[in-house]
């Protein structure tokens, strides 16, 4: 063993020296990891967007998370590895054989807290920041260790694909869409995000993966003028009626010839009767036909997105939705659609009509059959399917593959389904509880 003075001479304070630099390194490459995989890119687009061109070096560094990571642990592990053998060999000069021990312990202490905890404690706590910060010096060092981290990647997929395991480099772990429903979900639970803010915001990005035949309002349920009645009971039902557009059909119901406007129904009206001073006898010769518009007929299998676009694109609200077939299936406007993002849109003219979901004292929720399962998983915050059907009766007859008589009970999805009406073939009502 040396004598202290021999100890603690030039080479010794020079290799202390550089095992601090060697730390300081280290706890860099941990901070820069944590930071720019924890950096959300979108709030680096922003700040990019503002004119951070660290912001920007983070956003070009992150596009290829594989290559990052690489450069990333190569560097840290040479500094930790050139650390600890210099440490070692400085406290083997002092200690003798029992230095490595000692080497391994103040080493492991050091590295641990100010290599990993605190560098990536502050990178996590101020992500963007921080990668914003590092990312030019990063930028640099991936460029550099480019070919030893391409050779590393080969090495990696050739063993993972002996597993069975194939990686996709163009691929990401999270869309962007996922992310931010996670978000919103995460800050509902939270109670940072308000439940009708969630929805919404879910709603506009649920637009591309929707079809009309998911919200259309139903054949069975669209109100019709009959182009051969009498004017005045045409007039008639369009008055009573609380839509400002009609369809218009002649003979058969699949025979639509237009669409009637309110608007240009009395107007035209008002023409033919002569005016102020007009004989509403003359209404009596009133043809609706020529007044309808032409129908606008779309696939049933068009997306939210791509028909609001349309209707947006054409000054148009109103379409009728039909099947492959070419027979008609329902209807949408454009109000439906924005229904999906803002919620219920009523005016005076609406007909009010009973609570869709009311609770009992029992605990069990009374359901209209024609319930959309999305509209019910947004009022109850439940998460049934509706990838095998769009209302929760259709859930309840793809279940029990049958169509249940009232009374008939049924359990799935960790909820209890009652049958508590039904028209016909049709499923009216429904009592549903959750089981746990």
């Amino acid at each position: 063993m040396d004598t202290p003075s021999a100890v603690l001479d030039s080479a010794f304070w020079i290799s202390a020296g550089a095992i601090g630099l060697l730390l300081v390194l280290s706890a860099f490459f941990s901070g820069s990891e944590t930071a720019l995989t924890a950096a959300s890119r979108g709030k680096l687009r922003s700040l990019a967007d503002k004119g951070s061109h660290g912001a920007q070096s983070a956003l070009a560094v992150t596009e290829d998370s594989e290559r990052l990571i690489g450069s990333v642990l190569l560097g840290n592990n040479l500094v930790n590895i050139l650390a600890t053998s210099l440490a070692t060999a400085l406290f083997t000069r002092a200690f003798g054989e029992g230095g490595v021990a000692m080497a391994t312990l103040v080493m492991t202490l050091l590295v641990l807290v100010f290599a990993e905890v605190m560098p990536k404690t502050y990178a996590i706590s101020n992500s963007e920041k921080a990668a914003s910060a590092v990312a030019p010096v990063i930028s640099v060092l991936v460029t550099i260790l480019a070919p030893v981290v391409s050779a590393v990647r080969l090495l990696v997929r050739g063993v993972l694909r002996l597993f069975g395991v194939r990686i996709d480099p163009d691929s990401h772990i999270l869309a962007v869409r996922e992310e931010i429903a996670g978000a919103l979900h995460l800050g509902h639970s939270e109670g940072v995000v308000e439940k009708e803010d969630r929805d919404r915001i879910l709603g506009a990005l649920d637009l591309a993966e929707r079809t009309v035949e998911e919200i259309m309002l139903h054949r069975s349920n669209i109100l019709m003028v009959n182009a051969d009645d009498d004017p005045a009971d045409i007039l008639q039902h369009c008055l009573e009626s609380p839509h400002t557009r009609l369809p218009v059909y002649r003979d058969d119901k699949e025979n639509i010839i237009g669409v009637v406007h309110a608007k240009d129904l009395f107007r035209t009206v008002y023409a033919v009767a002569g005016g102020q001073a007009g004989d509403t006898d003359l209404v009596k010769a009133f043809d609706v036909s020529k007044v309808a518009n032409a129908p606008y007929f779309i696939p049933e299998t068009t997306t939210l997105d791509g028909q609001m676009r349309q209707f947006l694109k054409m000054r148009s609200h109103f379409a009728l939705v039909v099947d492959e077939y070419g027979s008609l299936q329902g209807l949408i406007t454009l109000e439906d659609i924005l229904e999906e993002i803002v919620g219920e849109i009523t005016d005076e003219f609406d007909v009010e009509d009973d609570p869709v979901v009311e609770r009992t004292d029992e605990g069990n929720y009374l359901i209209d059959g024609a319930m959309t399962i999305r509209d019910l998983n947004r009022a109850t915050d439940w998460n049934l399917p509706d990838e095998e059907a769009n209302t929760i009766a259709g859930l309840v007859i793809h279940e029990a593959q049958m169509i249940p008589t009232v009374g008939q009970v049924f359990s799935f999805h960790g909820f209890r389904f009652e049958v508590s009406g039904r028209e016909g073939n049709r499923l009216t009502a429904l009592k549903i509880r959750p089981l746990s």
